[in-house]
Protein backbone atom coordinates (compact mmCIF):
# COMPACT_ATOMS: atom_id res chain seq x y z
CA UNK A 1 0.00 0.00 0.00
CA UNK A 2 2.87 2.33 0.70
CA UNK A 3 4.29 2.02 -2.81
CA UNK A 4 0.98 2.72 -4.65
CA UNK A 5 0.81 6.26 -1.89
CA UNK A 6 3.81 6.95 -3.06
CA UNK A 7 3.59 6.22 -6.84
CA UNK A 8 0.56 8.10 -6.58
CA UNK A 9 2.00 11.01 -5.15
CA UNK A 10 4.81 11.28 -7.46
CA UNK A 11 1.83 10.87 -10.63
CA UNK A 12 0.52 14.15 -9.88
CA UNK A 13 3.43 16.44 -9.53
CA UNK A 14 5.07 17.78 -12.51
CA UNK A 15 7.44 13.95 -12.20
CA UNK A 16 6.43 11.43 -14.93
CA UNK A 17 4.49 8.11 -13.08
CA UNK A 18 1.64 5.55 -13.84
CA UNK A 19 -0.13 5.47 -10.90
CA UNK A 20 -3.24 3.72 -12.98
CA UNK A 21 -1.28 0.78 -13.88
CA UNK A 22 0.66 0.48 -10.22
CA UNK A 23 -3.47 0.29 -8.69
CA UNK A 24 -4.25 -1.90 -11.14
CA UNK A 25 -1.61 -4.65 -10.55
CA UNK A 26 -2.34 -3.97 -6.71
CA UNK A 27 -5.74 -4.87 -7.50
CA UNK A 28 -4.78 -8.32 -9.50
CA UNK A 29 -2.69 -9.08 -6.17
CA UNK A 30 -5.33 -8.86 -4.15
CA UNK A 31 -5.83 -5.58 -2.89
CA UNK A 32 -9.28 -4.34 -1.57
CA UNK A 33 -10.50 -2.16 -3.94
CA UNK A 34 -12.32 0.15 -1.51
CA UNK A 35 -8.91 0.47 0.59
CA UNK A 36 -6.69 0.83 -3.02
CA UNK A 37 -9.03 3.58 -4.34
CA UNK A 38 -8.79 5.86 -0.81
CA UNK A 39 -4.56 5.17 -0.83
CA UNK A 40 -4.35 5.61 -4.58
CA UNK A 41 -6.56 8.60 -4.03
CA UNK A 42 -5.10 10.40 -1.34
CA UNK A 43 -1.50 9.81 -2.47
CA UNK A 44 -2.63 11.45 -5.77
CA UNK A 45 -4.81 14.31 -4.04
CA UNK A 46 -1.76 14.87 -1.87
CA UNK A 47 0.50 15.17 -4.82
CA UNK A 48 -1.37 17.75 -6.46
CA UNK A 49 -1.41 19.83 -3.58
CA UNK A 50 1.87 20.04 -3.76
CA UNK A 51 1.88 21.54 -7.35
CA UNK A 52 -0.87 24.18 -5.61
CA UNK A 53 1.95 25.11 -2.97
CA UNK A 54 4.65 24.81 -5.89
CA UNK A 55 2.64 27.52 -7.95
CA UNK A 56 1.68 29.79 -5.25
CA UNK A 57 5.57 30.33 -4.65
CA UNK A 58 6.58 30.22 -8.28
CA UNK A 59 5.81 33.71 -9.05
CA UNK A 60 8.42 35.20 -6.59
CA UNK A 61 10.53 33.96 -9.79
CA UNK A 62 9.51 35.18 -12.80
CA UNK A 63 11.45 37.78 -13.57
CA UNK A 64 14.68 35.40 -13.40
CA UNK A 65 16.03 34.31 -16.87
CA UNK A 66 15.52 30.31 -15.85
CA UNK A 67 11.85 30.81 -15.30
CA UNK A 68 10.38 28.44 -17.40
CA UNK A 69 7.23 30.54 -18.71
CA UNK A 70 7.38 33.18 -20.72
CA UNK A 71 4.92 36.18 -19.57
CA UNK A 72 3.14 36.14 -22.57
CA UNK A 73 2.74 32.07 -21.96
CA UNK A 74 1.59 33.12 -18.25
CA UNK A 75 -1.19 35.28 -19.46
CA UNK A 76 -2.55 32.67 -21.75
CA UNK A 77 -2.34 30.51 -19.35
CA UNK A 78 -3.88 32.88 -16.74
CA UNK A 79 -6.76 34.13 -19.14
CA UNK A 80 -7.19 29.97 -19.97
CA UNK A 81 -7.81 29.65 -16.24
CA UNK A 82 -9.63 32.49 -15.55
CA UNK A 83 -12.38 31.66 -18.04
CA UNK A 84 -12.46 27.77 -17.08
CA UNK A 85 -12.18 28.75 -13.34
CA UNK A 86 -11.78 26.91 -10.61
CA UNK A 87 -13.86 24.08 -11.66
CA UNK A 88 -11.18 23.26 -14.65
CA UNK A 89 -9.63 21.88 -11.72
CA UNK A 90 -12.23 18.90 -12.69
CA UNK A 91 -9.35 17.72 -15.65
CA UNK A 92 -6.94 17.88 -12.82
CA UNK A 93 -7.02 13.63 -13.36
CA UNK A 94 -6.13 14.26 -17.29
CA UNK A 95 -2.51 13.60 -18.45
CA UNK A 96 -0.18 16.53 -19.91
CA UNK A 97 -2.65 19.06 -18.79
CA UNK A 98 -3.72 18.41 -15.05
CA UNK A 99 -0.35 18.60 -13.86
CA UNK A 100 -0.39 22.48 -14.46
CA UNK A 101 -3.84 23.01 -14.06
CA UNK A 102 -2.73 22.03 -10.07
CA UNK A 103 0.59 24.57 -10.54
CA UNK A 104 -2.10 27.36 -11.64
CA UNK A 105 -4.38 27.03 -9.00
CA UNK A 106 -1.54 27.97 -6.66
CA UNK A 107 -0.01 30.94 -8.76
CA UNK A 108 -3.79 32.48 -8.95
CA UNK A 109 -3.86 31.32 -5.10
CA UNK A 110 -7.17 29.48 -5.38
CA UNK A 111 -7.86 28.95 -1.26
CA UNK A 112 -6.53 25.71 -0.24
CA UNK A 113 -9.76 24.10 0.49
CA UNK A 114 -11.43 24.58 -2.59
CA UNK A 115 -8.33 23.32 -5.22
CA UNK A 116 -8.07 19.91 -2.33
CA UNK A 117 -12.27 19.81 -3.03
CA UNK A 118 -11.85 20.11 -6.81
CA UNK A 119 -8.53 17.88 -7.21
CA UNK A 120 -10.59 15.12 -4.61
CA UNK A 121 -13.17 14.88 -6.98
CA UNK A 122 -11.08 14.39 -9.90
CA UNK A 123 -8.97 12.19 -8.73
CA UNK A 124 -11.49 9.91 -6.55
CA UNK A 125 -12.95 9.54 -9.77
CA UNK A 126 -10.70 8.16 -12.17
CA UNK A 127 -9.47 6.16 -9.94
CA UNK A 128 -12.96 3.99 -9.58
CA UNK A 129 -13.17 3.97 -12.74
CA UNK A 130 -9.86 2.47 -12.80
CA UNK A 131 -11.16 -0.13 -10.64
CA UNK A 132 -14.29 -0.43 -12.58
CA UNK A 133 -12.56 -1.26 -15.45
CA UNK A 134 -9.77 -3.57 -13.60
CA UNK A 135 -12.79 -5.72 -12.52
CA UNK A 136 -14.44 -5.59 -15.91
CA UNK A 137 -11.52 -6.65 -18.06
CA UNK A 138 -8.59 -7.95 -16.39
CA UNK A 139 -10.22 -10.11 -13.24
CA UNK A 140 -10.27 -13.52 -15.91
CA UNK A 141 -6.61 -13.02 -16.09
CA UNK A 142 -6.21 -11.92 -11.99
CA UNK A 143 -8.53 -13.70 -10.06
Amino acid sequence: MLSLFLVALVSATLLPGGSEAWLARQWCQGGTPLALWAVATAGNVLGSLINVGLGRHALHYRDHRWFPVSSRSLARAEHWYRRGGEASLLLAWMPVIGDPLTVLAGIFRLPWWRAALWILIAKDGRYGLVLMLAEAWLAPLCR
